[in-house]
Order: structure tokens, then C-alpha cells, then sequence
């Protein structure tokens, strides 16, 4: 029997976080993506911890999804700088790299991070 789109995502994500591994000189970028917002956290591996997280929720205004991503990938830039993180590690989380992903990760590079 086929996999649903979720087992599909699980799938990849697994097989992609096997390899890839955030430290606290270079963390782990992961995006995670709904239906209404798109957020993206600075991740720690080594220690299991949290360094830095950013969401679409704190934009109030009307603009299309991938514009918003594009915004959201340049504020987490800017706020990851301002914390002292110049290089990350991307991790997909097991969506394509198309879309919102693709514009968050460029508005990233935009705004100064290094992957």
C-alpha cells in the first residue's frame, strides 16, 4: 500500500537528520512548515537544546506565503547574528527544497547566514 504524504515527510526526515547534526558552533536550521505559518528553529544537537526560534506569527502584514517565508527566513538571520550564530546547518525537516522552504532559506542567506 502507497504512504500517506505524512509517512512520506517521517520518511525523509529520518533518513536526512541521520546525517545531518547541529553543534553549538554551527546549529541545526530546522524549518517546520503548516498550512497558516512557517517556523524556524536554531537547534543545538549536542545538548539538546533550543538556541533561537522565529515564526511567521509576529508579521502582521497581508502579503503572500512565500513572501512572508522570504521575511522570516531575513529576521531569523538577523536575530541568529544578532545571538552570534553566523553558520547553520539546514535541515529541510523532509519537505522538498521548493516553495516556502526555498524562499525562507534564501531570505536566510540574504539576510547573512552561511550554509
Amino acid at each position: 500500500m502507497a504512504l500517506t504524504k505524512k509517512e512520506r515527510r517521517e520518511r525523509i526526515k529520518h533518513r536526512v537528520r541521520k546525517v545531518v547534526k547541529g553543534t553549538a558552533e554551527r546549529p541545526r536550521m530546522s524549518v517546520y512548515r503548516s498550512n497558516m505559518h512557517i517556523y524556524v528553529q536554531f537547534i543545538d544537537d549536542t545538548k539538546g537544546m533550543t538556541l533561537l526560534g522565529v515564526s511567521s506569527k509576529t508579521i502582521k502584514e497581508k502579503m503572500p506565503k512565500i513572501a512572508i517565508a522570504e521575511k522570516v527566513g531575513e529576521l531569523a538571520a538577523k536575530e541568529a547574528i544578532a545571538k552570534g550564530i553566523e553558520t547553520v546547518v539546514f535541515d529541510r525537516n523532509g519537505y522538498l527544497y521548493f516553495g516556502r522552504v526555498k524562499a525562507l532559506a534564501e531570505g536566510a542567506r540574504k539576510g547573512g547566514l552561511k550554509f
